[in-house]
């Protein structure tokens, strides 16, 4: 059995304060609150769910609800990224918001333009599929082809652009970048107007259910990006600063809800739905992103340091960011509450 696939939680850690609050809870057993922690400096947390630019890989994020309410938070509020922008990091920054679910490179690009933001931890790994149409059999055919972006300098622009570096090929000058939001993109991929689109869940779900393109490159199972986190925790600076206690307690929430999305995908995505909180994603394309996203135990398994260097250092050498990659982990990391969490958790 997959190891990604076989976590359990042990008994110590549900009575510990894991378990949902309610009978509208996924697990279905009474909380004991951790009585003996410094409570929160604050009781209310914003985190963001944005319809029109989140993914659905950020389950754990939405999973957490009722966790965070256990953890001492009574207001647990999700907000939308802010207008102008499509990632997570601008809106942290703006005090909008006090942690979220952030896409590597794009916390990355964050820190280098100067953001106040932090990774916490790592969330998960393996979100993305590049697509091709039936004209592309392998990345390399990509080649003067038509690759969909919704956005020059967008998460799709650095990841693919990423990609063709690694493999050796010039991303400014070996392919034909073409704007369109997402839903235009699946369309003209399905008419073979265009050769290539990467997919954040639930689009690959999506994409297979409907039989459209194929597959170029998975990173849940193709490395070397199936060795790194491809998305992370992460929060406003000054929140951290200010709220300590507040900041654990909410992170050890989200990695809670992390291990529910693997030991339990059916509750979670039971949970998401009827919560309205699956960006558009039926019940059944809602568990099968909960089963393809490799959640659970990586959160402690896998560096989330490691890969931020990773991601950095192509990103640098593709020129999309200055600093270096120790610049990065300096100025955008605080490790201190998932190194705490690590022993407190420890299964």
């Amino acid at each position: 059995m997959d190891r990604y696939r076989s976590g359990r939680w042990s008994r110590r850690e549900f009575l510990g304060g894991l378990v949902l609050a309610g009978t509208a809870g996924l697990i279905g057993l009474n909380p004991k609150a951790a009585s003996a922690e410094t409570p929160p400096e604050t009781t209310t947390i914003r985190l963001i769910y944005d319809p029109d630019n989140s993914s659905l890989c950020y389950a754990p994020v939405y999973v957490a609800a009722d966790l965070l309410r256990a953890e001492g938070f009574t207001n647990v509020r999700y907000v939308k990224i802010i207008k102008n922008t499509n990632v997570e990091p601008p809106t942290l920054a703006a005090g909008a918001a006090d942690m979220s679910a952030v896409f590597g490179p794009d916390l990355i690009m964050g820190v280098d333009s100067g953001l106040p933001v932090v990774a916490l931890a790592g969330l998960h790994v393996g979100c993305i599929e590049l697509v091709g149409s039936e004209r592309v059999r392998t990345i390399r055919d990509l080649k003067g082809k038509k690759v969909a972006v919704s956005g020059l300098g967008t998460s799709e622009h650095l990841f693919i652009s990423n990609v063709l570096a690694y493999i050796g090929m010039d991303p400014r000058r070996d392919v034909q970048w073409v704007v369109h939001e997402p839903p235009e993109s699946i369309r003209l991929l399905a008419e073979g107007k265009v050769d290539a689109f990467m997919a954040f869940p639930p689009s690959p779900q999506q994409l297979r259910a409907r039989k459209i393109g194929h597959v170029l490159l998975r990173t849940a199972a193709d490395p070397p990006w199936s060795h790194y986190f491809c998305c992370t925790i992460a929060a406003r600076k000054e929140f951290v600063q200010k709220n300590p206690a507040a900041t654990k307690r909410a992170l050890r929430a989200i990695l809670k809800a992390d291990q529910l999305c693997t030991s339990e995908p059916e509750r979670s995505a039971r949970f998401l739905v009827d919560k309205k909180l699956t960006l558009g994603a039926n019940y059944k394309e809602t568990l099968q992103t909960l089963k393809d996203v490799r959640y659970g135990p990586v959160w402690r398994e896998y560096d989330p340091e490691a890969a931020l260097v990773f991601y950095a250092l192509q990103m640098r050498e593709n020129g999309f960011i200055k600093s270096t990659p120790q610049q990065i982990i300096a100025q955008g990391t605080d490790w201190r509450f998932l190194t705490e969490l690590k022993k407190e958790l420890k299964g």
